[in-house]
């Protein structure tokens, strides 16, 4: 087992990294608030995985009490929290009650939500499933749904006790699913790791193939670089980097989802084809060869991700990103790359040279 932590002072909490800590008893009983669990998963993650880590909350003495969501973003909605809050309610959930997200970003974000709020929160345990979550979404506290105007508009700050990542999980999850988590592990090695950026070029078919070693090494990698940044920047208040360099190709890719429907693509593909006009307009703006862009574009479709971007109208993308949560008085911060693994915020670029860089990464 891997372990690393989150040092935010009095709300320290540790990530663990392994094969089969579904069912160790252990760091459970550790970080488990009381005698209560509400274990809140979806109709995919929950038929494979709930059972077995209900056994594992019940040798510890805990009442379990799950909750199951329908699966995917377009879920990621007031009505799903609302149900949360219906099951919590009705189960008599007290604030001796501990949240378990048991599933991907989704349902992390939205069990976090519910946590966060609820009776004005309780205590909230990550057991992320997918690459994705595992890598990212499950790590730093962020918790949300969207808005039909944007995503992840609606939210809250609140930090996990514990973050358990069961790399044994990932055996189930469907290959495309795979390929968008590593959209957001290559992002660590664009925005701040250089060296991390060299490995995963050179080990990118391993990942893509599920070799259990270099995934380990790949997710200890990425919580790490995102643990530093968190610490530094909690609630992403920073003016220049900090945490807004964690959205790289994320303001292209939000305005992707909601331009074609939450769900049609999934939020790694949207943030990589993201990426890939954040590269491109780097590069237009004089800080990345050509070279550079190519071996971006190159490590992506290796990866299984795709680099063009839906043909939304260069018009449609500035409407939808101008609900972008990094627009501070109107205007929009975007992620870019000074180099390769150098990101910066900047504010700076001409909104001409943008639609160029939007219009040269779209579908023909």
């Amino acid at each position: 087992m891997r372990r690393l932590n989150v040092e935010l002072a009095d709300r320290r909490y540790p990530i663990l990294i392994g094969k089969g800590l579904l069912t160790q008893s252990g760091a459970l009983e550790a970080y488990l608030h009381g005698k209560r669990a509400a274990v809140i998963s979806n109709q995919t993650v929950a038929p494979l995985y709930l059972d077995r880590l209900a056994g594992t909350l019940q040798k510890v003495g805990a009442g379990v009490t799950p909750i199951i969501l329908p699966d995917g973003e377009i879920h990621k909605t007031w009505e799903s929290l609302n149900a949360i809050y219906d099951a919590l309610l009705a189960a008599r959930c007290d604030r001796g009650t501990t949240v378990i997200a048991l599933g991907g970003g989704v349902i992390g974000d939205l069990a976090g939500f519910a946590a966060a709020t609820y009776q004005r929160g309780v205590p909230f345990i990550q057991m992320p499933t997918t690459l994705l979550a595992q890598v990212d979404s499950s790590v730093g506290g962020k918790t949300g749904i969207n808005h039909p105007r944007g995503k992840n508009m609606i939210g809250a700050f609140w930090q996990p006790r514990l973050v358990l990542a069961d790399t044994d999980t990932l055996a189930t999850l469907p290959s495309r699913e795979l390929s968008a988590g590593l959209a957001e592990v290559i992002k660590y090695g664009l925005i701040r790791d250089p060296r991390f950026l060299e490995w995963l070029e050179a080990n990118i078919e391993g990942l893509v193939n599920r070799d259990g070693e270099l995934l380990a090494y790949a997710i200890e990698r990425s919580c790490a670089n995102k643990a530093e940044i968190v610490v530094a920047d909690e609630f992403e208040t920073a003016r220049e980097g900090g945490r807004a360099l964690l959205n790289l190709g994320h303001t292209f890719g939000h305005a992707i989802e909601a331009g074609l429907g939450y769900g049609t693509w999934l939020h790694g593909e949207a943030v990589a084809a993201g990426t890939m006009v954040a590269v491109e307009l780097s590069h237009r703006l004089g800080w990345l060869s050509t070279a550079d862009v190519d071996r971006v574009r190159e490590l992506l479709r290796r990866a299984g991700l795709p680099v063009r971007a839906p043909q939304l109208g260069t018009e449609r993308y500035f409407e939808l990103m101008a609900h972008d949560k990094k627009v501070v008085d109107g205007q929009l911060r975007l992620v870019l790359l000074k180099a390769l693994g150098e990101g910066v915020t900047w504010a700076a670029a001409p909104r001409e040279t943008i639609a160029e860089a939007i219009a040269a990464c779209c579908h023909e």
